[in-house]
């Protein structure tokens, strides 16, 4: 499911990787900022009420001071609580971990802990600090927030018999510090994934154009002019070799050709030749036996050429009606008295070669009528495919051969007969067409209702 929504690209799998990777990144530094934050905060309130603890416990923290003291001996009174049991109230959770880290600090300041209490509550909830805040709300709001909350430690020494009591207020979290690293993240992305899309872009779009260049390579008689090499060194570089690799390969594609060529030429002329001389044979049974084995040999010499030039075909692509050409193709049977029929079509229309496909169409009929003694030809659209079938009522083929019946001069009997075989090149040269247009050529059985096979199925699928 989730690789229907990755990019295909390179140019997209990079940036999803870098950015991915970036993301982690900030994230784990936002966690370790986060907990650094925290500790300090931690480490900072542990102190305050350790400082509060430590001090002289014989000061009457009651005492309103010297008059001249104001705010100062307010704050005084505040800090700290003298008490004769322990603060903890019906409902107040402990906190082992900062009592734990304030008695550490105590003890090594030398103080001597006999029992220690470290909890968090509310200020609403706190009685002290609910009536300070109510005598004096200027003095005291300006530490201690109202709907805030404190962190109270109560002490008690092993030569006391009260309890000492200090508040700190809660430190807000700091959410400063996190808006800096998002907003550092952005900057990042803006600047690293930006440009890494920018030298990517420049790397994929040459890419794309020399893959664009080698599926239109042989597809076509005249690519046009080589790529112009463009982008980094390695892919300039890439673009030249490919050039002069296409250059070699187009020569020798036209040396084969012309190679091709000769041979029909210089073979058909002497088989035209014995056509003539073959008629000065009185014996009518032995001239029809040659006149056979001479269109053989030219059928077969028609099918070998055939398959040799569709590599790289010299006619251009024109948009065909694929119903018309179907039904053209079972009117030439039709007319020849041949047990072809139509079933049911659809209408496609694809830019194809015409001579191509009617050769390969006619191929499977052929193939249909020689083992089946009939064809029945329909075509269909299924998901993104135009699909031309060909079926028979012949004894189809072993699951095991299906795939060496594709390869050229593989048949489904032994005999070397064109009566009863042919030469084996016509769902060869078949699949070839259809590879030469981008689809494929599939073969099956079909399965009849007693479970036994009911003849053999060909499927020219086009890409729509």
């Amino acid at each position: 499911m989730i690789r229907r929504f990755l990019p295909k690209s390179l140019h997209g799998q990079m940036l999803l990787s870098v950015a991915l990777a970036l993301l982690v990144a900030q994230v784990l530094s936002g966690v370790l900022l986060f907990r650094a934050e925290q500790r300090r905060l931690e480490g900072s309130l542990i102190s305050q009420l350790a400082f509060q603890l430590v001090r002289d416990p014989r000061v009457d923290l009651r005492d309103d001071g010297p008059r001249g003291e104001g705010r100062r001996g307010e704050r005084r009174r505040l800090a700290i609580e003298r008490a004769l049991s322990s603060p903890q109230a019906r409902g107040d959770l402990r906190d082992p971990e900062r009592e734990e880290a304030l008695r550490a600090v105590l003890q090594e300041q030398g103080v001597d802990v006999a029992r220690l209490v470290v909890l968090t509550r509310d200020v609403a909830d706190d009685r002290y600090l609910s009536e300070r805040l109510r005598n004096a709300p200027r003095i005291y709001g300006e530490r201690f927030r109202p709907g805030g909350q404190i962190v109270l430690a109560g002490l008690k020494r092993n030569d006391a018999d009260q309890w000492l009591v200090a508040r700190v207020p809660l430190p807000p979290r700091n959410v400063g510090a996190m808006r800096g690293v998002i907003f550092q993240t952005l900057i990042l992305y803006v600047v690293l994934v930006g440009g890494l899309a920018l030298l990517l872009r420049r790397i994929s779009r040459p890419l794309a154009a020399l893959t664009k260049r080698v599926e239109q390579f042989g597809g076509v008689p005249d690519a046009g002019d080589p790529i112009e090499p463009s982008g980094p060194e390695d892919t300039r570089r890439l673009i030249t070799a490919h050039n002069a690799m296409e250059a070699r390969i187009a020569a020798l594609l036209d040396e084969k050709n012309v190679m091709l060529g000769a041979i029909g030429h210089d073979l058909k002329t002497p088989l035209a030749a014995l056509r003539v001389r073959i008629e000065s044979v009185e014996d009518e049974g032995e001239r029809t036996k040659m006149a056979n084995t001479i269109e053989d040999i030219t059928s077969s010499l028609d099918d070998i050429l055939s398959l040799a030039r569709v590599g790289r075909p010299s006619d251009t692509l024109e948009r065909t009606e694929l119903s018309a050409l179907v039904a053209s193709v079972v009117e030439e049977y039709e007319d020849m008295g041949e047990d072809v029929a139509l079933g049911q079509t659809e209408r496609v229309a694809l830019p194809v070669r015409t001579t191509w496909l009617r050769r390969a169409i006619r191929n499977l009929v052929g193939n249909a009528l020689r083992y089946g003694g009939q064809a029945r030809i329909s075509l269909a659209k299924a998901d993104s495919e135009a699909i031309i079938r060909v079926a028979d009522k012949g004894p189809g083929i072993a699951e095991d051969q299906i795939a060496a019946m594709l390869q050229p001069f593989q048949r489904g009997e032994s005999s070397r007969s064109r009566e009863t075989g042919g030469a084996g090149l016509g769902l060869t040269l078949a699949r070839a067409i259809a590879e030469q247009h981008g689809g494929t050529l599939v073969l099956a059985n079909r399965i009849g209702e007693d479970g036994g096979v009911d003849g053999l199925l060909a499927e020219i699928r086009l890409p729509l």
